[in-house]
Order: structure tokens, then C-alpha cells, then sequence
């Protein structure tokens, strides 16, 4: 059978851990405050390796280590920040109204979707977020996932609806 062992606990928020990625590898975590605070740890020794300060609480982000090392956040404040951490240098996007609630990078780091509580779903292209595609769905859209094959976009919404998406390539 399967089962858990307590492995670490990470502790440093002062508020609510919203959200958490890690590194393909599992050597590095990734923690994303309502205090507005992204952190990272070192998985195996528990240390705090470094942070970002935000200007508002983080409800997503994500982790991509293709083509260098990038940190997606999405921010309360309807903001998505994208973080070159290799570069330390950072560009914002705005496309949302409200928070963003959720977001993934596809397997091969080349796009990137972002959801949130003003109903839509965008599809943003590495590495400097050049928006590609959005839909609107008919309530937030709470939480996003692509497929290993990035063949399907899926979302979760608070219609109590799961929507998946086909992703047609025009050349």
C-alpha cells in the first residue's frame, strides 16, 4: 500500500499559504502568501532560500524551469507578474479585472494560462507574455490545468462546471 510520512513543515507566512508549486526536481518549493509574500525553501534542509514581496496577497503561481528559470504570480490586485529568476528582473501583465485565481505553465514552458474571478481564461506566451488567446466563461473560473500532451486546457468554474478546451494550432 501507499502512504504518508510527514516529510517537513515550512513555516514564515504570517497569513494563509494560498498557494504552493515545486521544482520538477523536488529540491526546491515555492510558497505564495495572503501576506503577500512568495517564498522559497529548500525542500531537503527546510531553509528559506529567498522571497518576493508583492503589493497585494497571492492566490497562484507557478513554476517553469524551461528556458530558464521563470515564476509566474497572480496577484488579488488582477495583476500577473512574471519573474525571470536567473535574470532578477520582472515584467507585469495586465489583463484581468479582478483576482487570479489560478495558473499553470504547459509541460514544454513555451505558454502559460492564467484564470480569474472576472470570468476569464488567457493563454499568454513565453518569455515576455505576449497574450495569445482568452475566453470568457460564464462565472470565475477557479482553478486551470493542461494536459502532458498540451492537447486540452481545462478549468474548474464556480458555476459547478469543469470546462475543457481543445487546442487547435492555425499555421
Amino acid at each position: 500500500g501507499v502512504f504518508f510520512i510527514l516529510f517537513r513543515t515550512f513555516r514564515g507566512h504570517t497569513d494563509g499559504a494560498s498557494c504552493i508549486d515545486i521544482t520538477p526536481d523536488g529540491s526546491r518549493l515555492w510558497t505564495g502568501g495572503l501576506d503577500n509574500i512568495v517564498r522559497s525553501w529548500d525542500v531537503q534542509d527546510g531553509r528559506q532560500i529567498d522571497q518576493i514581496d508583492c503589493n497585494s496577497q497571492i492566490f497562484s503561481l507557478g513554476y517553469c524551469s524551461v528556458g530558464g528559470e521563470w515564476l509566474a504570480i497572480g496577484l488579488e490586485s488582477s495583476v500577473v507578474e512574471v519573474h525571470n529568476l536567473l535574470q532578477k528582473d520582472k515584467y507585469t501583465l495586465h489583463v484581468h479585472d479582478h483576482c487570479v485565481l489560478s495558473l499553470k505553465f504547459a509541460p514544454d514552458g513555451k505558454w502559460f494560462v492564467t484564470t480569474g474571478k472576472d470570468n476569464l481564461l488567457s493563454l499568454w506566451k513565453m518569455p515576455f507574455g505576449l497574450g495569445v488567446f482568452q475566453q470568457k466563461e460564464t462565472s470565475s473560473v477557479l482553478s486551470c490545468d493542461i494536459s502532458a500532451d498540451q492537447k486540452y486546457v481545462v478549468t474548474g468554474s464556480g458555476d459547478l462546471k469543469a470546462t475543457v478546451y481543445e487546442m487547435v494550432y492555425q499555421s
